[in-house]
């Protein structure tokens, strides 16, 4: 039975096109929910076989369908939350996520394409598809707006002692190796299969297993490395406040005294910083004396730094940006500092090219467009400096590596991820800041709204985590990380390498075919 993409007369066979779904399928698996990780490792192969003897072009279709499957089943959640707070019909927010899948999917498409291309100059799959799809996922943290959601590796964030090589290549290396080892996999069914010579590509087999016993070597080692920097003991507030009244003006008492109840709660335990989600106080903490004196009395009264999200605002002359920030009460009750978010989420906090789209307007309510932040700056609460990233800045390793450089020997994530109710999505929000910590090799605090709220130290383990859509107060202890780490000293050089040679094997692909077709 044939599929009906042609080209050249040439049909796609649906067993190619099944294949292709299969990968899509094992992929979405992969990730939190159900988070089955280990099906990253083989969800590659079924696509590997749909493409061997397919043209570019085939390829290109084959990887667009296993990428649409597996993005629109990552990715769902975003019909939630256009559908309920976009207040669009499914019939708009279903197309449009999945239009957000096949932009997705575009990547995944042109790794496959690019590397059949090279196969058939004699540019095997072993050496190209690895850096290819490590460049594509690269490239796709930083186009448009940038948006590194689901990278491959993200899928491992568990398996400790395989995310500790974060702190040398950051999350593209392991993307790296488990792309590595489902062609070495792949290579090894066709052997078997009697579908090729091992003999012709024993060095990606070779080379996958001594990578992935060097790489678990490495996080064994780490791992039993000891912790020695300060300690600091840390209590982080869930409100669990309903997104549906979260910006009711009178609901605003009530969202302050639960806050002040479960901060209260904590108190024993002599806390050295508490932190509260993004946008935990629903109201201009700048322009609302009564409220902001009962915040600082809360904290002058713990003796401790208490961190949360608030909307902000600053004149520039007659002209008034809004800001999505964090500010930092020192333990005398005093406004020490704040943070402002830098990356804001397209179509929710602002309108991306508003002057050539005046049309389109933000998904998401909120208090109104916001500017982003200047530079990232830490906040002193005296044992240490934090670096705030503010709810899905964790996802962008530049911004932790920045704050780092600044003198940040703690991360704090404040996140509100209401917004996906009882979906994957705070799962998979959660499993990106996992690499944040290790790639800097300093602990990471995350406090939101409704959960998932976690103490992650410099290893990525979870030493507390709390359930979602449940008020909540997390304690814990962590130590003050060092942040030196060759990831944070050169950043991206190995996704940069990555990049480099994937141009070089597109373009000595298209110079190689041209001369095969003169």
């Amino acid at each position: 039975m044939l599929f009906t993409l042609k080209r050249s007369n040439r049909e796609i066979p649906m067993v190619s096109c099944l294949l292709a779904v299969l990968s899509g399928l094992l992929l979405a698996l992969s990730f939190p929910k159900p988070g089955l990780s280990l099906l990253a490792w083989i969800a590659l192969v079924p696509l590997l076989r749909s493409v061997d003897k397919a043209t570019a072009t085939q390829a290109f279709k084959l990887g667009l369908i296993a990428g649409i499957i597996a993005y629109a089943g990552i990715m769902y959640w975003l019909v939630i939350v256009m559908n309920s707070y976009g207040k669009l019909p499914l019939v708009v927010s279903v197309p449009l996520m999945l239009i957000m899948a096949a932009y997705l999917a575009c990547y995944l498409a042109g790794s496959m394409a690019l590397v059949r291309a090279g196969e058939l100059i004699g540019i095997g799959a072993g050496f190209s598809l690895p850096l290819v799809w490590v460049g594509m996922e690269y490239v796709r943290s930083f186009a448009l707006t940038g948006f590194p959601w689901a990278s491959l590796g993200y899928s491992q964030y568990k398996i400790l002692p395989l995310i500790q090589i974060a702190d040398v290549v950051g999350v593209y290396g392991v993307s790296f190796l488990i792309v590595l080892v489902n062609v070495a996999l792949f290579r090894a069914l066709m052997f078997f299969g009697g579908g090729e010579q091992l003999k012709q590509r024993v060095w990606t087999i070779v080379t996958a297993v001594v990578l992935m016993i060097a790489t678990v070597a490495y996080g064994f080692i780490r791992l039993t490395a000891p912790e020695t920097g300060v300690p600091l003991k840390v209590a982080l507030i869930q409100g669990n406040i309903s997104q549906d009244v979260k910006w009711d003006p009178s609901f605003q008492e009530e969202t302050v005294r639960i806050y002040e109840r479960l901060t209260n709660s904590v108190a024993s335990f002599e806390p050295d910083l508490v932190v509260w989600p993004e946008s935990a106080t629903p109201f201009f903490f700048q322009s609302e004396p009564a409220y902001a004196d009962r915040v600082k009395r809360l904290a002058a009264g713990l003796h401790s730094a208490l961190i949360f999200g608030s909307p902000a605002f600053k004149k520039e002359g007659e002209r008034t940006k809004y800001l999505n920030s964090a500010f930092l009460i020192n333990s005398k009750g005093e406004v020490s500092g704040r943070s402002d978010k830098i990356h804001l989420v397209p179509f929710g906090e602002y309108v991306p090219l508003k002057q050539v789209l005046p049309f389109v307007n933000k998904l998401v309510e909120g208090i109104g467009d916001f500017a982003p932040g200047a530079s990232a700056e830490p906040l002193d609460i005296g044992k240490t400096k934090v670096g705030v990233l503010v709810c899905f800045e964790g996802i962008f390793p530049e911004l932790s590596r920045a704050y780092v450089n600044a003198g940040a020997r703690l991360l704090v994530n404040i996140s509100n991820d209401a917004w996906y109710k009882r979906s994957s999505a705070p799962y998979q929000h959660l499993s990106m800041t996992v690499f944040r910590a290790v790639e800097n090799r300093v602990p990471l605090i995350r406090a939101t709204n409704t959960g998932i709220t976690a103490i992650i130290d410099s290893k990525g383990h979870f030493n507390g985590m709390t359930q979602i859509f449940r008020e909540d107060a997390l304690t814990g202890e962590v130590r003050a990380g060092s942040g030196v780490t060759l990831y944070n000293r050169y950043g991206e050089l190995f996704a940069g390498v990555c990049l480099g040679l994937t141009v070089l094997i597109a373009l000595y692909s298209i110079f190689r075919n041209s001369k095969i077709k003169e």
